[in-house]
């Protein structure tokens, strides 16, 4: 199923899906040419023979680089910047890029489960089966969440080292997710000022500008 040619980025995955966007948006702000394909939910193919046999996970997203296959939406931004971005998007000292990818594992594995339920149930589930208490637990969760990082950002212009780096991109698709929702929220100023700053980068478009789905 492979087309990606030899030394040609090749991006599986829609993006409707928080995860297509972080890489989709990391490959923009390397400047780097790709293509991609619609994958997953409607648009099917993730659980074809040839599409497991890049990612027996028939998950999205999938990153072909040339002979190369590469699965996991943050090991994927990681990749990217470690290899197009170094000493920028993926900093060389060891203590901000560890800094980096703590706020990068944080995203996943606190930030990610806490917001996706209320997605879910605002965006995919109909009207009539909409799970209010569901939405209720997952604001809950996420509003401490969103102030803890309101207040990291209150001393701190971006995510780490006080310039982009390969931190914002997971954090801002979490924010854009967030933001997103019909729902009303508490004021983060600072939140609401990095936010801005982000969707002010030109390698957002067509990523952080669409609408969720």
């Amino acid at each position: 199923m492979s087309t990606a040619a030899p030394g040609r980025l090749h991006l599986w995955g829609r993006l409707s899906s928080i995860n297509v966007r972080k890489a989709a948006w990391a490959l923009q702000e390397l400047g780097l040419p790709f293509t991609r394909t619609d994958a997953g939910m409607a648009h099917g193919v993730v659980g074809t023979p040839a599409y497991r046999a890049l990612n027996p996970n028939g998950l999205v997203p999938t990153l072909e680089d040339g002979d190369f296959t590469l699965w996991e939406s943050n090991v994927i931004v990681r990749y990217l910047c470690a290899r197009h971005g170094a000493g920028t998007l993926c900093p060389d000292d060891p203590r901000e890029r560890f800094d980096a990818e703590r706020w990068m594992d944080w995203q996943q594995t606190t930030l990610n489960g806490a917001g996706g339920p209320a997605f879910v149930q605002w965006i995919r589930v109909p009207a009539e089966r909409r799970d209010t208490a569901a939405i209720a637990a997952s604001v809950a969760r996420t509003e401490p969440l969103m102030a803890l990082l309101d207040e990291h950002l209150r001393t701190h212009r971006f995510m780490v080292a006080e310039r982009f780096t390969m931190a914002d991109i997971p954090i801002a698709c979490e924010i854009h997710r967030w933001f997103g929702l019909p729902q009303a929220r508490p004021t983060w100023p600072n939140l609401e000022r990095y936010w801005a700053m982000i969707q002010a980068r030109p390698a957002t478009r067509g990523v952080l500008d669409l609408p969720l789905a």
